[in-house]
């Protein structure tokens, strides 16, 4: 004990803190802003699930649920800006990868505006995270710089369903599937890390 506890100290005295994020201050606002979403796993996984979701929907959700994702996360975002607390907004986050992960994973089909509703309450909990780590960046271009990484890793997704979809191997629709089963395992591996 008496070595352990002199150890700590000196780990906690010399320790920096991790960055996930670029620092608005060094980086500028769009810069930041654009390197938010691609620098969280759990964005990552979150986004691009929604693209495959769509792909599986496929129709007008091709377009409209990724759509709805940004629109709502810029809801998200706003109420932060404003000062309206979210609860749970780190949890919320972890539970749309298992969640849209799953809708994957199963092939869910529901009516349109449920998949919209679906996405867009999820979405709101990671626009409020993005509007809490704003710092001094400028609202608009963080925002915009966002709000593109978004819809890239929605067309990422997207990208990924349609090639997958042209492998001829016995119905490929199992491939996207795997594919939603591992992001929503994903999710539960980050929601215990």
């Amino acid at each position: 004990m008496t070595r352990i506890f002199p150890a700590t100290l000196f780990l906690l005295a010399t320790a920096t803190p991790a960055f996930a994020h670029l620092d608005p201050a060094e980086h500028g606002s769009f810069a930041a802003g654009f390197s938010h979403p691609l620098f969280g796993t759990d964005h990552v996984l979150a986004m691009v699930a929604v693209g495959l979701w769509a792909w599986q929907i496929g129709g007008r959700a091709l377009w409209l649920v990724p759509a709805t994702f940004v629109i709502a996360m810029l809801a998200g975002f706003l109420l932060a800006m404003a000062g309206i607390g979210l609860p749970f907004v780190e949890p919320a986050i972890l539970a749309s990868v298992i969640g849209i992960g799953l809708l994957v994973a199963l092939a869910v089909r529901l009516p349109l505006g449920a998949c919209m509703a679906c996405v867009a309450v999820f979405s709101v909990f990671h626009g409020h995270a993005h509007g809490s780590e704003l710092g001094s960046a400028t609202g608009f271009f963080y925002a915009s710089g966002f709000a593109l990484a978004t819809a890239l890793l929605h067309a990422a997704g997207l990208g990924v369903a349609g090639l997958v979809s042209r492998i001829r191997v016995s119905g490929s629709g199992w491939l996207v599937r795997l594919l939603g089963a591992l992001t929503m395992v994903s999710g539960i591996a980050l929601a215990f890390s």
